[in-house]
């Protein structure tokens, strides 16, 4: 949650320093300038955010499932380094590294074009 929060609290901080004349050109005032400015120019570092929670979620909950669970890849993996199945441990891993690889790139695909936009 703090990974996403961060640089949304940035974002607005900058994005409340810049607008100033366009919000005085526009008469925007109140709830329009968190429509029109504060919100436009946060989305895209949330789901900055966003992607690096998931990465750091993703981490502790295979750590979780290696130590505390019955059930899973983390319970799968370690079952497999105490058996010294190599063929399983390389296994989990690599379908670990494909998952966390293809959905990264696909957040940073989307984060970059929202930051393309900002």
């Amino acid at each position: 949650m703090a990974s996403a929060v961060s640089p949304a609290r940035d974002s607005k901080r900058s994005a409340a320093r810049r607008p100033r004349p366009f919000v005085r050109r526009r008469e925007i005032a109140g709830r329009g300038i968190a429509r029109w400015i504060l919100f436009p120019a946060a989305v895209p570092e949330i789901f900055t955010g966003l992607r690096v929670g998931f990465s750091l979620t993703l981490i502790g909950t295979v750590l979780g499932e290696m130590f505390a669970s019955q059930h899973g890849l983390g319970h799968l993996l370690m079952n497999a380094i105490s058996l010294y199945n190599v063929e399983v441990i390389m296994s989990v891993t690599f379908l670990l590294v494909v998952f966390a690889a293809g959905v990264n790139g696909i957040l940073l695909a989307i984060d970059r074009r929202l930051h393309f936009r900002a």
